[in-house]
């Protein structure tokens, strides 16, 4: 294991969100938890993925740690400096370091804009004393390194002359051109085709190698967060409740959440399938958290043991199942029969 600090440390974060629920005299104010104390770093070089279902938190995370949007507590750390509350021009001299691609390709990209205009964005509001000349070389280099060939002629066209899988590796050439540390990658393959997401993982996992990238990678789909991360964590509902090696989270899931989503990853060999876990019921909403394991309305083992009563009672912490040699916990979970 590497003994290098962290890239990026998530200490404690919590995000929650002022509502008001009811109406006339019987309105009150309530708060939406959509983080609610999630710890984890990402180490240098290496494929950190954010796994869980749509709502559970994952995109918000994503965006305090861009900060995009305003932690509520809790710290955000990059490479030992604490981000948490930078604002203005130390926030943006910061920003060249660290750099996001968005999920819709789509919608990610300015119309009105030549790729070469959204490629040279970033030059101009972090480097402007850069010359065009320097500016061309930059931008052309970033899009042939992102697959875009020749770079002359793709730098000339508008996105409405791409399909989704350039416009993507349009985006990541934009990220690409400051030579960040860290890429965060909010569902980066899921707008595109099946035959289309091959290519851009692999163009993303080429970059890492090539620049010791670090990305946090957000998905839904913990089969393909199998295939790329290093270490997944696993979100329930605005906190990780499973954090390990890849290959150990899907061989052996600690958590019911997590062996609920493997078992329903497609098996390729001919009589291999295992039983499914179907989860029943509905999340429940980040408003009205549920007293002690937030997953014990859903929760499978739970019935299967007889709902003892520590899973509505207590609330279960993250918990190390195992350890590395220097002492770091390597695999664990948040449940109290895992």
């Amino acid at each position: 294991m590497s003994t290098e600090a962290p890239v990026l440390s998530v200490e404690d974060l919590y995000v929650q969100y002022p509502v008001r629920k009811g109406g006339g005299f019987f309105r009150r104010r309530g708060v939406v938890r959509a983080v609610d104390g999630i710890t984890f770093d990402v180490r240098h070089a290496e494929v950190f993925a954010l796994v869980g279902e749509s709502g559970c938190g994952k995109t918000t995370i994503a965006r305090a740690v861009m900060r995009l949007v305003e932690p509520t507590s809790g710290r955000i750390v990059y490479h030992g400096r604490d981000i948490t509350h930078l604002r203005g021009k130390e926030l943006r001299e910061l920003r060249e370091q660290f750099q996001m691609v968005f999920q819709d390709p789509y919608e990610s990209l300015d119309p009105r804009q030549t790729v070469f205009e959204t490629v040279s964005e970033p030059l101009l509001i972090h480097r402007q004393r850069a010359t065009g000349e320097e500016r061309r070389t930059l931008v052309f280099r970033s899009l042939e390194r992102a697959g875009l060939h020749p770079p002359e002629e793709t730098a000339r066209r508008y996105p409405h002359h791409l399909s989704g899988g350039q416009r993507q590796r349009v985006a990541i050439a934009a990220a690409m051109v400051l030579d960040p540390g860290l890429v965060v990658a909010d569902e980066p393959v899921s707008m595109l085709d099946v035959s289309l997401r091959a290519g851009i993982l692999k163009l993303m996992l080429e970059l890492r190698e090539q620049r010791d990238l670090a990305y946090l990678f957000i998905t839904h789909d913990l089969s393909l967060a199998w295939v790329v991360a290093d270490r997944i964590a696993v979100v329930y509902l605005g906190r990780i409740v499973e954090l390990g090696p890849a290959a150990d989270v899907i061989a052996n899931p600690r958590h019911p959440y997590t062996r609920a989503l493997v078992s329903v990853i497609p098996v390729p060999e001919a009589g291999a399938a295992a039983e499914q876990i179907l989860l029943t019921g509905e999340t429940p909403s980040p408003t009205s958290i549920p007293p002690g394991c937030r997953f014990a309305p859903r929760c499978w083992l739970r019935r299967e043991l007889g709902e003892p009563a520590e899973c509505v009672t207590a609330d279960p912490q993250l918990r190390a199942s195992a350890e590395a040699a220097d002492g770091a916990p390597e695999h664990s979970a948040a449940c109290h029969f895992a």
